[in-house]
C-alpha cells in the first residue's frame, strides 16, 4: 500500500508498498478500492504532520509503473459498481489539485489512463528521461471518458495536446511529453526523486491556506465538474 517518506519540508507519497520495488498484490499501482482509501489515508497524514510549517509534496512510485489507472479486474467483477467506483478515483484527482502545498508529480514509469490524470493533477511533473510512457489508452479500450475526466484533461494539457492524446492514444515519452506541454522537465532515473524534490522544495515556504484557497478557485470549473455524479460511462 502507499506510504510515505520525509527529507527536510518535502514529503513523498510512493504509490506502491514499501520495500519493494513492484506490489506483490498491486504491481501496477492501479486505483483498486483499498488503494484509493491508503492514498487518502496517507494525504491525511501528511497534512496533519506538515501542522502549517513549510512544507511541499512529491507523488512517485518505484520500477516499471507510477500508475497504470483504473482497477480493470474490479471493473469486470463489479461492473454495476462502476459508476461509484469513478466517482471515488475521481475524489484522489480533486484531492491533489486542492491540495495545501506544491505538489510534483515524478513519473518514474508508465503512467496510463487514470494514472496519468493522477500526474497532471499535480502542480508539476518530472518524467523520466529514459522509460516510461504518459498515454490514455481509453479510446482503444472502447472506453469513455467521465464529466470530470475530460475537463481535467482539457484544462491541464494544451488543447490540441488533449485532442492528440484522448482521439489517438499516442505514448509519450519524456522528452515527447515535455515538448507536448504534458511535463515540465525530465531526468535521469537516478536524478528523478531529487529533482521534483527540488522543484517541490523551491516553493515549500507558501502558505497552505493561501494555496488551498488559490487552488480551489484556479480549479473551480473542473473541480465542480469531478463532482458530478457519473451515470453511466462506456467500457468494451
Amino acid at each position: 500500500m502507499p506510504y510515505v517518506t520525509r527529507t527536510d519540508d518535502v514529503f513523498t507519497l510512493f504509490l506502491g508498498d514499501e520495500g519493494v520495488e513492484l506490489s506483490e498484490t498491486n504491481p501496477e499501482n492501479r486505483f483498486s478500492p483499498d488503494w484509493i482509501d491508503a492514498v487518502h489515508a496517507r494525504l491525511d497524514e501528511i497534512e496533519a504532520q506538515a501542522a502549517g510549517a513549510p512544507a511541499a509534496l512529491v507523488v512517485t512510485a518505484t520500477g516499471k509503473f507510477f500508475s497504470n489507472g483504473l482497477d480493470v479486474m474490479y471493473i469486470l467483477a463489479n461492473v454495476g459498481e462502476l459508476p461509484s467506483y469513478l466517482d471515488r478515483v475521481h475524489t484522489v484527482f480533486s484531492r491533489l489539485l486542492t491540495f495545501p502545498m506544491t505538489t510534483v508529480a515524478a513519473v518514474n514509469g508508465h503512467a496510463f489512463g487514470a494514472g496519468a490524470m493522477l500526474a497532471l493533477s499535480c502542480d508539476f511533473t518530472v518524467m523520466r528521461d529514459d522509460r516510461g510512457f504518459f498515454c490514455l489508452p481509453e479510446v482503444s479500450l472502447k472506453m469513455g471518458f467521465t464529466v470530470g475526466m475530460a475537463t481535467l484533461l482539457r484544462s491541464r494539457l494544451p488543447y490540441q495536446t488533449a485532442v492528440e492524446a484522448m482521439t489517438t492514444g499516442r505514448r509519450y515519452g519524456g522528452g515527447d511529453a515535455v515538448a507536448a506541454g504534458i511535463a515540465q522537465g525530465t531526468a535521469s532515473e537516478a536524478e528523478l526523486l531529487a529533482a521534483a524534490t527540488a522543484r517541490a522544495a523551491a516553493n515549500a515556504a507558501a502558505d497552505g491556506p493561501t494555496l488551498n484557497k488559490i487552488k480551489n478557485d484556479l480549479h473551480a470549473p473542473l473541480i465542480a465538474d469531478l463532482a458530478v455524479p457519473t451515470t453511466e460511462v462506456k467500457f468494451g
